[in-house]
């Protein structure tokens, strides 16, 4: 990608890619996020939010961002290890003063005897696992997060509506890819990606893209969607995976459940949640979000013949894989 003009301009450029509620306090005014507009429905200031897993390299750089959303009030980090350190680096940010009348806490929460105290009171809880490293299956990183995300879930509650997957990261590179091809800003490209979250389950409707586009067979294998965690993982040498771009969709799939929580309307974010879309349980599509969670589970619509083939192919890994965290909770 070729930049031109000054610098100030390709500062201006990347800010721009940014979500609303991420970039600069002084475009607030303007922004749906803005300061007047950052009290829940209610009266409620802000929202509360825990972050799990906020030491590693994914929640680290969530919990520096969830600090510069001005509908939090309140963060909560937790880890095993390490976790006081990223709570003083975060506290230290001057972003606070966002959340009309009320500062923004940050506070740290260290080991397991901790973690009930970090989730009492939450409005959103975000599980940072550990990221692939070169080498590692998808497999060897199943069984490691599947055992941390066990402890985490051991409050025995369960709200099928208020468990969402986290698929935000293959829509944000679907759409960056999408327009590199067409010659667009990334934020006027809206492409549904359905299905899971690795490998062939990653299924992209482009069939579906906005603004409506048609691509070439050339121009769908550049797009690499599938192999997008791979490139990362090779193009970092060992130096780990998609931590960065991760903790982005994250952030801005978490600042989409906050809107919804506040009453916005129209809050609509690809997830994988409990789901009769397929014979599947669980599937990644459009979601309706709101103030009770996943309010609407949208259908697939209509489908050209690559992605019906696509579909078949993503359900059958799929099903493999629900399966597998089925029988992992009952071992």
């Amino acid at each position: 990608m070729e930049f031109r003009g000054d610098a100030s301009q390709r500062i201006a450029m990347i800010s721009a890619h940014l979500q609303p509620s991420f970039t600069s306090q002084m475009e607030e005014k303007n922004s749906v996020m803005g300061r007047e507009n950052c009290r829940g429905k209610g009266g409620k200031a802000g929202f509360k939010v825990a972050i799990l897993g906020a030491a590693g390299g994914i929640g680290q750089s969530l919990s520096l961002l969830m600090k510069m959303n001005p509908l939090v009030s309140l963060l909560h980090l937790y880890d095993v290890v390490n976790a006081p350190g990223v709570t003083a680096d975060v506290s230290h940010m001057d972003t606070g003063a966002v959340v009309r009348t009320s500062t923004l806490e940050v506070r740290g929460f260290l080991g397991a005897k901790q973690l009930e105290d970090a989730l009492t009171g939450m409005d959103l809880v975000i599980p940072a696992g550990v990221p692939r490293k070169p080498g590692m299956t998808r497999d060897d990183l199943f069984k490691i997060n599947a055992g941390i995300v066990k402890t985490l879930c051991e409050a025995g509650t369960y709200d099928p509506k208020k468990l969402l997957g986290v698929t935000t990261l293959d829509v944000a590179r679907v759409n960056t890819f999408v327009a590199e091809v067409l010659g667009l800003d990334p934020r006027e490209v809206d492409v549904p990606v359905v299905g899971g979250h690795a490998g062939v389950t990653i299924l992209p409707l482009l069939s579906q893209v906005k603004p409506p586009s048609s691509f070439t067979p050339s121009e769908t294998e550049y797009l690499r969607i599938q192999n997008g965690g791979t490139e990362v993982v090779e193009a970092k040498a060992g130096a780990g995976s998609a931590t960065l771009s991760m903790a982005y969709a994250a952030a801005k799939f978490a600042d989409a459940c906050l809107r919804g929580l506040r009453g916005d309307a129209n809050v609509v974010e690809c997830s994988f949640v409990a789901s009769q879309v397929t014979e599947l349980p669980f599937f990644a599509t459009k979601v309706r979000l709101g103030r009770t969670g996943a309010e609407e589970v949208y259908q697939l619509g209509p489908l050209n013949e690559y992605e019906r083939v696509g579909l078949e192919k993503a359900k059958e890994e799929l099903a493999g894989s629900i399966q597998k965290g089925v029988d992992f909770i009952r071992k």
